[in-house]
């Protein structure tokens, strides 16, 4: 094999399958990237059997093949080559070269034949969305979701499609982050579970342009996202997601209109006497125009009033701070309603549309010191 292409198109696309490069395995071919030359257009491949990414990139084939070269490696390699145009060359016992301008790297490559290709997926069924909607999306929800691998239906995304209608949603057993898409076309009702690490890497390679789509496609077993010249493979999580509807509900005894800059950034100073692992409790106690927010730890103490709107009682209520805050930090709204029954019940943050609705559960502050 040999091939031409320049720096900045090979490195964006190692870059981008490289979020499939497992970090642990026993597999040493999983630690790869393929580079297939083969079919007339370069193609970089990086599975880990859970999540795989395919790319293509723009360069000139001078000779047919292809390669498996160690991911890491081949990264810092094209990383730290000069700005100019890289041959790829390879020969029948895998030894590869790589050269760009007076700088030469031989390495030892694994034959392509051994590589875990990507599965081949039926596409017909499938919805289309812009690639912004899809990034903010996943940034309005994933903060939610659980690293515990103890139910692994937490570790992922609930994506229900009826009709017109995108539902994304994310728990974690203390909040639930629910976020509402309207699509273009209408579909039939699909619910799928997203594993939360295939959604952050997608995210973070999807270029996020409102006028480019990414297509999703899906099987009883998979997820794939096609987005410029990137496919994207992902096992889904199985087992039926929870009741969320149940969860949900529109009672309330306490409404409140505030201004979400101000809140957050009141949470935030709050914050600032709390050491890392300390769970303290910020107190909330809502009455006719005011809320007022307390925080009592080793380090000190402090209180601050904030203006509202308040329909309802009287109520004082405990949050652990960090819940609060990543829900008003992914909220664009330049005010928020909450809605609260008493101190033991949810809090739901939520737009009249419902286009969002984040619920946290409260704290029992009078047990904590």
């Amino acid at each position: 094999m040999k091939l031409v292409c320049t720096k900045s198109n090979l490195l964006s696309g190692v870059q981008i399958v490289s979020k499939a490069v497992p970090n642990k395995t026993t597999m040493s071919i999983l630690e790869c990237i393929l580079v297939d030359a083969t079919k007339g257009v370069i193609t970089l491949t990086a599975n880990d059997m859970e999540l795989g990414i395919e790319t293509t990139i723009e360069g000139d084939i001078l000779e047919k093949g292809i390669i498996a070269l160690d991911a890491k490696i081949f990264l810092e390699i094209v990383r730290n080559l000069p700005d100019s145009d890289i041959t790829i060359e390879t020969d029948s016992s895998f030894k590869t070269t790589i050269t760009c301008e007076k700088a030469k790297f031989n390495i030892i490559g694994k034959s392509g034949e051994d590589f875990s290709y990507l599965p081949i997926i039926e596409k017909d069924d499938n919805i289309i969305l812009s690639q912004f909607t899809l990034k903010e999306v996943v940034r309005q929800t994933i903060f939610s979701i659980s690293d515990n691998d103890n139910n692994k239906l937490m570790t992922g995304e609930l994506f229900d499609i009826n009709g017109d209608e995108l539902r994304v949603v994310s728990l974690d057993g203390h909040r639930i982050s629910i976020r509402k898409i309207q699509l273009k076309n209408s579909y039939e009702p699909k619910k799928v579970v997203v594993p939360g690490k295939t959604l952050n890497e997608v995210s973070k390679i999807l270029p996020g342009d409102a006028e480019s789509d990414v297509t999703i496609s899906f099987t009883d077993k998979h997820i794939v996202f096609e987005f410029d010249k990137t496919t994207v493979v992902s096992r889904l999580i199985e087992g039926e997601y929870f009741r969320i509807d149940q969860m949900l509900s529109s009672d309330y005894e306490t409404k409140v209109k505030i201004n979400k800059k101000e809140l957050l950034n009141c949470i935030n100073r709050a914050t600032l006497l709390i050491k890392e692992g300390d769970k303290k409790p910020i107190i909330i106690n809502i009455t006719d125009e005011t809320m007022e927010l307390k925080i009592n730890s080793v380090v000190g103490s402090m209180n601050e009033d904030i203006d509202i709107e308040k329909q309802g009682k009287d109520l004082m209520i405990g949050f652990n701070p960090k819940f609060l805050i990543d829900a008003l930090r992914v909220i664009d709204d330049e005010e928020v309603d909450l809605y609260m029954v008493n101190p033991k019940a949810p809090c739901f943050i939520k737009n009249p549309e419902e286009s969002y609705i984040y619920l946290i559960l409260p704290v029992n502050f009078t047990t904590v010191n």
